[in-house]
């Protein structure tokens, strides 16, 4: 019976995000909705990855509520703590003690190439640390921890799962195997929202223009009057085109919120104007986000039903993350009584 229910077993699934900000609808669009989609099919871990944060200088009471108002957001968009295991990195001491073990084995050259790395030196020059150059060996341990059999990667993570590849394969090589080896997932791209002032550029959480960017924590009010104020195109055709990229951001952003086709969200608006057209984005944004502004805003304001829901899956986290340490350990030859 053991076996029989081993075989029907969902593959396992590992995310994280960096607690580096407020959410926004880009972010929604992009990443998270398909995190909630992916519940359906894999047992899925979802990290808030404070350990990486402290890689570069963190307000630490700024670090801590970030790290909390992520937890709540990823709640309130669709991630169920009752199938998935949402937990805070650092609250599992088996990941640092699991990239330590990594280290010994890790090559010097190999972490030099990274080329998040060489960047992140040159953005952040004055603090350059050694967490910095180690984040890929403790990406690995994240993986490998839970036993993952696919990791959800962008263009600028593929160098990181590779060497968490090799790792594996070599820890295996050395003390018989261990570890699965882990294989990237290519998630379905999510739409592209761009910034309500310059629609030429990706929306940003750090763009110093509030007004270009839709926060998932703002209100109804905040919402309608950013897209009533965002920048169109000449012209007065409602219609998804490269050379009318403010036009086919509000025609995204409306996509997003209503599940309407882009053809049919075009012929609804023959012949209307950008008034009309502005008009009904903003409220059709502003009630797509208000039932996840409500719930995020339930959960920071009960932090005790927060707290409760990271206290479960950090427990389920650590019963398979001990269990994988616990193997490691005596495979190194570490006495364990």
């Amino acid at each position: 019976m053991e076996l029989e229910l081993e075989s029907i077993k969902k593959p396992v699934i590992l995310s994280g995000v960096t607690p580096s900000g407020i959410l926004t609808i880009g972010h929604l669009a992009g990443a998270i909705t398909n995190w909630v989609k992916l519940q359906e099919e894999f047992e899925c871990f979802f990290m808030i990855a404070d350990l990486h944060a402290i890689t570069v200088r963190q307000n630490p009471a700024e670090l801590r509520k970030r790290t909390l108002e992520t937890a709540a957001m990823f709640i309130a968009i669709g991630i169920n703590p009752e199938i998935s295991t949402l937990f805070i990195q650092s609250h599992l001491p088996e990941h640092s003690q699991l990239t330590w073990v990594l280290n010994s084995i890790a090559g010097v050259g190999e972490c030099n190439r990274m080329t998040q790395f060489k960047d992140k030196s040159k953005q952040h020059s004055e603090n350059v640390n050694v967490a910095l150059f180690d984040y890929p060996v403790l990406m690995a341990a994240d993986i490998l921890l839970y036993q993952s059999d696919l990791v959800p990667v962008g263009e600028d993570q593929k160098q990181h799962l590779e060497l968490t590849r090799n790792l594996a394969q070599r820890f295996n090589h050395h003390y018989s195997d261990t570890f699965k080896i882990p294989e990237p997932y290519i998630p379905k791209l999510g739409a592209r929202i761009m910034s309500l002032q310059e629609p030429d550029k990706k929306m940003s959480k750090s763009d110093p223009n509030q007004s270009a960017t839709i926060f998932l924590t703002d209100s109804d009010n905040e919402i309608k009057n950013k897209i009533k104020r965002a920048v169109t195109d000449s012209g007065s055709e409602i219609k998804f085109s490269n050379d009318k990229p403010g036009i086919s951001n509000l025609i995204t952003l409306m996509h997003l919120a209503t599940n309407k086709r882009i053809s049919e969200i075009e012929n609804m608006y023959v012949d209307k104007g950008y008034g009309v057209f502005k008009t009904d984005v903003a409220d059709a944004v502003a009630n797509y986000l208000r039932p996840i502004r409500e719930r995020y805003l339930e959960l920071i304001n009960n932090k005790q039903e927060l707290i409760d829901i990271l206290t479960k899956g950090e427990e389920n986290a650590r019963r398979i993350a001990a269990k994988t340490l616990r193997k490691v350990y005596k495979k190194v030859g570490f006495v364990q009584f």
